[in-house]
């Protein structure tokens, strides 16, 4: 998969561009955050991501939009790609039993993104706060990560407390930091 070479910031010609990338460039820039982006052909698969990964030089992570059986609690779960899921070792840390992936409907109504390209992005679209983030702690002792801009033809590469520090509070999103074995 040929991706782009990384360039610092928004890309200067956003012809073609989807308005939900080009909103998170605006946003990213507004709040003064500096990153590193590429662009490729759309990834669909942790394994796509990780050749993208090589070329930033940091993983990317996996983020996933799951619900409760009574899809009445929504969650965005950010973790390392190089981990495996396991809803069982999630529910009991957040109290949810029965833990799912989110409906394709619910994650464009909450964080204007589509399946394949879920992303912490989405959560300056979640104005009211439906989706509680849940973080991995070992995202947090990477001192770079990835992500795509709510599209998946393009990848992100930040500091981690640049997210953490002033992405997340300006999105009021406040992250529930889990601890995920993710051994197979």
């Amino acid at each position: 998969m040929a991706a782009t070479p990384l360039t610092p910031g928004r890309p200067k010609d956003e012809t073609g561009r989807q308005e939900r990338e080009i909103r998170v460039y605006d946003f990213l820039d507004s709040l003064g955050i500096e990153y590193l982006r590429t662009d490729h052909e759309p990834t669909d698969t942790m394994e796509h991501c990780r050749e993208i990964d090589r070329g930033l030089g940091t993983v990317i992570c996996k983020n996933l939009f799951l619900c409760n059986r009574q899809e009445t609690k929504f969650y965005l779960l950010m973790m390392p790609g190089t981990k495996v899921f396991k809803t069982k070792e999630l529910s009991k840390q957040i109290n949810s039993a029965r833990l799912s992936f989110g409906s394709p409907e619910k994650m464009e109504e909450y964080l204007d993104i589509h399946p394949g390209a879920v992303s912490i992005m989405g959560l300056m679209n979640d104005k009211d706060n439906h989706v509680q983030l849940l973080v991995d702690e070992d995202v947090t002792k990477e001192e770079q990560i990835a992500c795509h801009p709510c599209v998946n033809t393009s990848s992100l590469k930040f500091r981690t407390e640049d997210i953490l520090n002033i992405y997340f509070p300006a999105v009021h999103h406040e992250p529930i930091f889990v601890h995920l074995v993710g051994e197979e």
